[in-house]
């Protein structure tokens, strides 16, 4: 039974209701076409915005509430005449200041960012395309959102039951069938950036099966097969990097080479340099440095007509952090500088989707690990610094991440205080994403404040870390780091 506090935060809690308005003003271009749009308005105005699918879909289905200020302008940009109500959203002085503080309880709860600990935000409203992907049955509705969400947390997330795929199709796979492998990339991604993940990974295998059934099943039409290999391509990477962020290496690396497989067998520049991309990543963490440099410089070939500095960018830093674990500084500095001068070509219509993550903040804490693998813990710490600072407030896991790379670095540099305290903040964030590779990075840094004299916030990280790593060491006990 729930306790009072329980019950009355419930009674509290009010449901996202769908921006159908906003929506509308999508008409009939795709999430990600619309992104597009939205980035190439911006621009128009000077605005820089990283908008994606997984942006509008959080629009559409009222997570955000209210656009920042940046997004408002381009919305009105594009949008001549009409005000933030007018697009579905809520005034800006119902969700800021003195007005959203004194809302009384029965208004539903406004937010301009979302709220980490109410993970129940259904999509209700949903293309007629994707309801009969989800609902008709056969491998599309194994694909279904009910497979994945919500996700109330990430403990209960690892438990839960996804069913197998079932029964063929009748006919062939259509547009209906690769628009729903699409939308299992966006959600399951989105998830991955809000929780981390171990509490999805093993839920996520079943619509990566599904998918491949889905392209087993045959397809007539040339467009359909495309978007089906790419979608079920990306799955397979997506799929491959839960399981690379949870410590199962050698399944990532599976994972990662079907993907390569299938971009491969359709001839798909994009999706091999994304392949290749998370391959050589894998490569640095699984302590093959050189494999991960020969994986970057592959991509870097496979991208080179895709017209996407930021995409060459990240595939550069890829390649400087396998030079890094090679010890070759001199490698390792061309390879930073050839990637900070890709990145500032700034945003290009012909980025990845995927690529949303990579902004000022990834590249600060890529470049962070880089240094730090060279022993310059001092530097590292300064670009971590920086990762953390800017890094958006939707990518809690990646907050996470930079966070305990901080700490990690100030402890080397013989920074025991601000060390621990810099832990203690990645211990809270834990409570809300799960990662393996996280705790990994606190289990080194709690190595070393031991060797320091006990006392204040150096001992509340031991005691609090400690408790926490023993039962998830247990859980891990058995795997093979290394592939």
């Amino acid at each position: 039974m729930a306790s009072p506090a329980a019950s009355s935060a419930s009674s509290r809690t009010v449901p996202a209701r769908p921006n159908l308005a906003f929506r509308q003003l999508r008409g009939r271009l795709s999430p990600g076409e619309f992104a597009a749009a939205v980035r190439r308005s911006a621009r128009e105005i000077g605005e820089q915005v990283s908008c994606d699918a997984r942006y509008v879909g959080r629009v559409e289905s009222g997570e955000i509430r209210c656009p920042n200020y940046a997004y408002e302008r381009v919305f009105r940009h594009m949008f001549p005449g009409l005000t933030l109500p007018d697009m579905g959203f809520a005034p800006r002085e119902a969700v800021r200041g003195r007005g959203a503080r004194t809302a009384t309880v029965g208004a539903a709860p406004l937010a301009t960012e979302p709220d980490h600990r109410d993970t129940r935000i259904q999509i209700c409203e949903e293309s007629d395309v994707l309801r009969r992907a989800f609902i008709t049955g056969g491998p599309a509705a194994a694909l279904g959102f009910a497979a994945l969400h919500p996700i109330e947390a990430a403990a209960a997330a690892a438990a839960a039951h996804v069913p197998g795929p079932r029964a063929p199709v009748t006919g062939r796979p259509g547009a209906a069938e690769a628009a729903a492998v699409e939308e299992a990339v966006r959600h399951i991604r989105l998830l991955d950036d809000r929780h981390g993940a171990e509490g999805i990974y093993r839920r996520a295998a079943q619509p990566l099966r599904a998918a491949y059934e889905l392209l087993d099943a045959g397809v007539q039409r040339r467009s359909v097969s495309d978007r089906l290999h790419a979608g079920a391509g990306e799955l397979a990477i997506t799929v491959g990097w839960l399981a690379h962020d949870s410590g199962r290496f050698g399944d990532a690396r599976s994972h990662y080479a079907e993907a390569l497989a299938t971009a491969r067998v359709c001839g798909d520049a994009a999706l091999e340099a994304h392949a290749f991309c998370n391959t050589a990543f894998l490569a640095r963490d699984a302590g093959r440095p050189r494999e991960a440099v020969r994986a970057a410089q592959a991509a870097q070939q496979a991208a080179k007509h895709l017209a996407s500095p930021r995409l060459l960018s990240l595939l550069a830093l890829r390649e400087a952090g396998g030079w890094a674990g090679l010890a070759d500084r001199s490698g390792c500095e061309q390879a930073l500088a050839r990637a900070e001068r890709l990145f500032a070509g700034g945003p290009r219509d012909g980025d990845p989707e995927w690529m949303t993550f990579y902004g000022e903040a990834e590249l600060a804490g890529l470049e962070a690990q880089c240094w730090s693998a060279l022993g310059e813990a001092g530097r590292a710490a300064e670009h971590a610094r920086r990762a953390v600072a800017l890094q958006d407030s939707h990518f809690t896991r990646n907050i996470a991440l930079f966070t305990a790379e901080l700490a990690g670095d100030l402890a080397d540099s013989g920074e025991p205080e601000e060390a621990a305290a810099a832990g203690v903040r990645v211990l809270s964030l834990l409570e809300e994403v799960r990662s393996a590779r996280i705790r990994t990075m606190l289990d080194g840094t709690a190595r070393i404040l031991r060797a320091h004299p006990g006392g204040g916030v150096v001992t509340e990280f031991l005691e609090r870390q400690a408790a926490t790593a023993g039962p998830e060491a247990e859980g891990r006990r058995g795997e093979d780091p290394a592939g």
